[in-house]
């Protein structure tokens, strides 16, 4: 399992991630409703710092309480917020319901407009969930991906939230303009089934290698993760943990591949057939990172994502 960071100026100076940034309010059976910072991008971009990979994030948020939470979320976690992602509108937020066994299901409030991309070059750009298919967001964001791809690496998490996606057949188009310029996609058994039911998640993960990406890769709950990439294909199971909810896991688990193909110095366009060039080997140590840090998120309440030393103790 990969631990340390690379001794190498070759990965990037800093990680953009482009996404929604909002407030879960969550519910439990018999408690009073708690305010959580949130959003699949932004907890993306706090995983990843927390992993030690400097991350800015772009995202809008409004001035008002709720934003102010967020900001403080993001500053507590060197996360640095692009200017322009702060608006005169409320911050969106998501009423997240926990069930007995610590699934949880959500109700959006959300708004998605965004500025024009900052004016950075790096070698990371993430991206998914809500912003990729909510306008007029969406639209900016596919744009801005064009844009920044001819430098850098691509990921993507369609994060599927059926409720604010519209049709299965128009989410699945939007979503596959995203994986067709991706190079690193990731995906929840529980997203495949919605877009493509009665499919196994592993025929959907050959169906979008085949669009273009180097490694697509399906998380499994318990069952644990799936990747294809053109060396082949490999399943590893899930670590051992206690969990307590799943708010956040197939966040921390995105974070988790994201640090782990930076400390292989796999990112940046200039690496792109390195990408490609994933052996099964390389690929299940990709997976094993990955799922560690889901585990111990799983392990906790919220979204809250390890930092390097809790994984290195594992």
């Amino acid at each position: 399992m990969l631990a340390s960071p690379p001794e190498t100026d070759d990965g990037p100076d800093r990680a953009l991630v482009i996404g929604e940034a909002l407030i879960d309010l969550i519910r439990r059976p018999g408690q009073a409703d708690a305010a959580r910072v949130g959003g699949s991008p932004l907890n993306v971009a706090v995983g990843l710092s927390r992993l030690e990979v400097p991350a800015v994030l772009q995202t809008r948020i409004g001035c008002d309480a709720h934003g102010a939470l967020i900001e403080e979320h993001l500053s507590e976690n060197d996360v640095e917020l692009v200017t322009r992602s702060i608006t005169a509108g409320p911050t969106s937020t998501a009423l997240a319901t926990i069930a007995a066994d610590g699934a949880a299901s959500y109700e959006f409030a959300i708004d998605w407009s965004i500025a024009s991309a900052p004016d950075l070059a790096p070698d990371l750009v993430h991206t998914g969930s809500i912003a990729a298919v909510l306008e007029p967001g969406a639209s900016v964001v596919l744009a801005t991906i064009e844009a920044l791809r001819a430098t850098a690496t691509i990921s993507y998490d369609p994060n599927v939230r059926p409720q604010l996606m519209g049709s299965r057949e128009s989410a699945r188009k939007r979503i596959e303009e995203f994986v067709e310029r991706a190079d690193v996609v990731k995906a929840s058994d529980e997203d495949l089934a919605w877009l493509f039911p009665d499919t196994a998640p592993a025929d959907v993960a050959r169906r979008w290698l085949r669009l273009g990406p180097a490694l697509v890769v399906v998380t499994l709950g318990p069952d644990g993760a799936y990747a294809a990439a053109r060396g082949g294909a490999v399943q590893i199971p899930a670590p051992p943990t206690t969990v307590v909810d799943t708010i956040g896991a197939g966040d921390s688990f995105m974070a988790g591949l994201l640090v782990a193909l930076f400390d292989a110095g796999l990112l940046g366009r200039k690496h792109a057939e390195r990408l490609k060039a994933l052996d099964l080997e390389q690929i299940r140590g990709l997976l094993e990172f990955a799922a560690g840090c889901a585990a111990v998120t799983v392990s906790r309440p919220g979204a809250d994502p390890p930092r390097r030393d809790r994984i290195m103790a594992t």
